[in-house]
């Protein structure tokens, strides 16, 4: 099962790929120490490590909300040029496959959330057309970060990513499908998109409420079910460590507090989990049923 239901949304994973990132998770997590991993490695086996190598998912969440689509994060993307991340390099998965067997056309997409401007939540924004990169869902608005925005734009002098943004960002752009919010942007009754900075300056998350339920999709606020247990830990990618540390330690705490389901982008497993709070830490109280990748 890949589809769950909270309150008046409907929540369907669609992954692009699972497995090894060529990384161990000392190199992932470089502020982590070896026991700790030791000491967690009997419930993150297999599903977030494997054969001393981090194991990670490159998800889509497709909401179904008062009566509009929407996909949080688009992944990838295949044919893309990504030196400065060459697993991603060149990808070919199917994607687009994945995405209508889940019932979503491209066509139907209202709105797409960019989490945050990483080659790995942005890349299926568009497609390769005639040579050129157009959108693929060319009735959604995409929802930007400003701050992302601005951040990494060549324009602005940043040379770092920029192939991730000509071929995935400039283009919906030029087409007048971005919609760039900054602190907070309410996408409907149930949605509301808040600032979350520190691994980016422009991450944000997806705060869910319908009825009696609760979740928040947390983009890369986390990496790995390990940060659960080991919240201080950051990845190597965090912008800005320290703050990326107190926006987990805020957010997930919230999240136990108010019983809310959390859907990280890069969880392999059952993908999302509720959690306890466990004195500074977080602990799993009940995996999400998700069919386990």
């Amino acid at each position: 099962m890949h589809e769950i239901a909270l309150g008046e949304v409907t929540i369907t994973r669609v992954v692009e790929y699972f497995g090894s990132v060529d990384m161990t998770p000392a190199e992932f997590f470089p502020e982590s120490s070896p026991d700790s991993w030791e000491e967690h490695r009997h419930w993150l086996e297999p599903d977030f490590v494997a054969g001393g190598e981090f194991v990670a998912a490159v998800q889509t969440w497709v909401l179904r909300s008062e009566g509009r689509t929407i996909l949080i994060d688009t992944g990838v993307g295949n044919h893309r040029e990504r030196p400065e991340a060459p697993i991603w390099d060149n990808l070919e998965t199917d994607f687009p496959g994945n995405l209508a067997r889940a019932g979503v056309r491209p066509e139907d997409v209202d709105v797409v959330v960019n989490t945050h401007l990483h080659v790995d939540h942005v890349g299926w924004n568009t497609h390769r057309e005639n040579d050129s990169w157009v959108p693929t869902f060319p009735n959604a608005t995409y929802l930007i970060p400003r701050r992302d925005f601005d951040f990494w734009n060549p324009a602005n002098g940043r040379q770092r990513n920029r192939h991730m943004f000509e071929d995935s960002i400039t283009p919906v752009h030029q087409e007048g499908r971005t919609l760039l919010w900054d602190d907070s942007y309410r996408i409907d009754g149930n949605l509301r998109l808040d600032l979350a900075a520190g691994h980016t300056p422009g991450s944000s998350v997806v705060t869910l409420e319908s009825g009696s339920d609760r979740a928040v999709f947390v983009g890369d606020l986390m990496h790995s079910a390990y940060q659960f247990a080991e919240p201080d830990t950051n990845s190597c990618f965090c912008e800005d460590p320290a703050r990326a540390r107190a926006t987990r330690h805020r957010v997930l705490g919230w999240a136990a507090d108010n019983n809310a389901l959390v859907l990280p982008a890069h969880l392999g497993g059952h993908g999302a989990a509720e959690i306890n709070r466990d004195g500074s830490r977080f602990a799993i109280r009940r995996w999400a049923p998700f069919s386990r990748l």
